[in-house]
């Protein structure tokens, strides 16, 4: 089982064998799919194929799957405001969540989630507000949990990232094209 908590994200809700061919082992794959009926295959797959290039997986909003497939850990979406995702941890599986603001982030805190995805960052379609460099860094800086960036990313301001308190960043979009292994993301091992 892992210890360490990767850089890089990926958001996938199907199998895509381009994300596989980066080399880069400091990747975590979340399998974030709620409404397919091939989910359990899909995810079996993208399992398959996590362990043949030593990626951490994640599986969004289900134990059970975290479980069945042996999934480094478990992606707790900001809806989720359940507390039953606390002794997890004592089965070493790593406990992610996401926010948008500071009561949201105080929920994935006593959720014991070990990282929180804070977003979106940047502007985002189906969004009307972003948070920004300013507020994101003030958000990320005031609590001592490890943050992580998500929403809007892409490879035009894709090197504003350093400019902020953060332990990684995850991505949606910006994987989704062809060929994916080939981004800037990918390139740089030493990106952070």
């Amino acid at each position: 089982m892992h210890k360490y908590l990767p850089n890089f994200f990926i958001f996938l809700d199907q199998y895509n064998s381009e994300i596989f061919k980066n080399k880069n082992i400091n990747i975590g794959i979340i399998y974030r799919n709620y409404k397919d009926r091939k989910r359990e295959s899909q995810l079996v797959k993208i399992a398959k194929a996590c362990k043949k290039n030593r990626f951490q997986l994640f599986v969004s909003n289900d134990v059970k799957l975290v479980h069945k497939v042996k999934a480094d850990g478990i992606y707790v979406p900001s809806f989720n405001k359940t507390k039953n995702f606390s002794n997890l941890e004592k089965k070493n599986i790593i406990i992610l969540g996401s926010a948008h603001n500071q009561k949201e982030i105080h929920r994935k805190i006593s959720q014991n989630c070990r990282a929180i995805f804070l977003s979106p960052l940047f502007y985002v379609k189906k969004s009307k507000s972003f948070l920004g460099l300013h507020k994101f860094n003030y958000l990320s800086y005031v609590n001592k949990i490890n943050i992580l960036a998500l929403g809007g990313i892409t490879e035009n301001n894709i090197r504003k990232l350093k400019l902020l308190y953060i332990k990684g960043f995850g991505g949606i979009r910006i994987f989704k094209k062809k060929p994916a292994f080939k981004r800037p993301v990918f390139i740089k091992n030493n990106f952070f």
